[in-house]
């Protein structure tokens, strides 16, 4: 009886060594991130229906509540599903893994499948990742975005030391959404934080005050470089104006370019929202800093990590939008001075052609960020455009164009009034 006693003694140990050892989960995680067109792409790991774990990309957007998933990670992971007439829906799956730490999908109900053609159409053309990470999961964390280190962090609430100027926002605690108190023109008003925008956004009421009484701050119709959103016919009438200040929480951004938005949209934010707000500052904005995203206590942090004027729009002027087998169409040519920033005509470009190529490097499949990256440069340079038309090929040469720049005459004036 001793000797069996002692046998249970010793395994009883040997099991509390054992769980000792074993190391505990965790508090917080940092990974390598990849930014295109603004928007912060990281792997994560999902669990597939054949039992193994699968590493995909994801798609960190704390600018909307709801998560997405694409057909492809529907059938990885045996989620299942539903379509409708215009909407697909499958079941979110319980969690994912950020570099080792669990990462909860508690409260999500649902998950949306985009529909497009083919067996497997992506979570959205020119968009390279299969699920996105929405404000209704990160709102349980702490998060830390880090632009000019290209890291990603998360961690349990409390788990980050964030530096930098802190500033009291607005959170809807039943989705994450962020307003920050912000001025414009000296007058206060909420914009959100949406990290998973490329573009700014203000309302058209207030984009159209401003700008009768602003003649000279730069603007443009369509969308070129980083407010091409996904492509969207709409996209080419779009007007973009930088806006001379903002005062964002404690940042005071200048020259901040904003698309302006439809009142139908600016109400469906503010509903989403809870809240009155009159448009969103997005990544494109933000990319010298640390961003801090403290949800427990309504706080985020703005760290400045660098200093540096990132050229947006030095791009050519195509309309661009992606294509479900990866391919782009040419919507239509932005103009410059009055004229097509592009050639145009039988022997140029015209709306409806594909984009095969820049500087003989092909286009298909590539992300929305890979070719604006190609399509951008230094004013001036000329770039290779390879155009398919009605099955054949022939190449066109394009100029980078300076768009949304104040001219000398408007640089010279505001010189004289400091």
């Amino acid at each position: 009886m001793k000797f069996f006693t002692a046998v249970w003694v010793v395994l009883c140990l040997s099991q509390l060594l054992i769980a000792q050892q074993k190391p505990a989960p965790p508090k917080s995680v940092t990974v390598p991130l990849v930014i295109d067109h603004n928007r912060v792409i990281i792997d994560v790991e999902v669990a597939a229906q054949n039992g193994t774990t699968q590493r995909v990309h994801a798609w960190v957007d704390n600018g909307d509540p709801d998560l997405l998933i694409s057909r492809k990670m529907t059938n990885l992971a045996g989620l299942g599903g539903a379509c409708g007439a215009q909407t697909c829906t499958a079941t979110p799956p319980k969690q994912i893994m950020i570099g080792g730490m669990q990462i909860s999908f508690d409260g999500v109900t649902e998950a949306n499948v985009p529909i497009g053609p083919g067996a497997n159409p992506p979570l959205a053309d020119g968009l390279d990742a299969d699920i996105t990470i929405p404000s209704t999961v990160l709102r349980h964390y702490d998060i830390l975005i880090d632009y000019p280190g290209r890291k990603f962090t998360i961690g349990a609430p409390g788990s980050i030391h964030f530096l930098g100027t802190e500033a009291k926002v607005q959170i809807n605690p039943e989705n994450g959404l962020i307003q920050v108190p912000s001025k414009i023109a000296n007058k206060k008003y909420n914009l959100a934080l949406d990290l998973g925008s490329s573009i700014s956004f203000l309302s058209e009421d207030l984009f159209s005050t401003l700008a009768a009484a602003h003649q000279d701050w730069p603007r443009m119709t369509g969308a070129v470089g980083s407010a091409s959103m996904w492509g969207a016919n709409e996209e080419t009438k779009w007007q973009v104006m930088r806006i001379d200040r903002v005062q964002f929480g404690p940042l005071f951004l200048t020259d901040v370019p904003m698309v302006s938005l439809p009142k139908p949209t600016v109400d469906f934010f503010q509903k989403r929202a809870a809240m009155s707000t009159v448009g969103l500052i997005a990544a494109s904005v933000l990319q010298n800093y640390r961003v801090g995203l403290d949800y427990k206590r309504s706080t985020v942090y703005f760290d400045i990590g660098r200093l540096f004027n990132f050229p947006d729009f030095d791009v050519i002027g195509l309309f661009l939008r992606p294509e479900s087998d990866g391919r782009y169409t040419i919507l239509g040519i932005a103009d410059f001075d009055g004229k097509p920033s592009v050639p145009t005509g039988p022997d140029g470009v015209q709306e409806g052609d594909i984009l095969v190529a820049i500087n003989d490097i092909p286009v298909q499949g590539s992300t929305m960020g890979q070719v604006w990256s190609s399509l951008g440069g230094t004013p001036g340079q000329q770039r290779k455009l390879t155009i398919e038309r009605a099955g054949k090929q022939f190449a066109v040469s394009a100029t980078v164009q300076h768009f949304l720049a104040a001219s000398t005459s408007e640089d010279e004036k505001k010189r004289k009034k400091k």
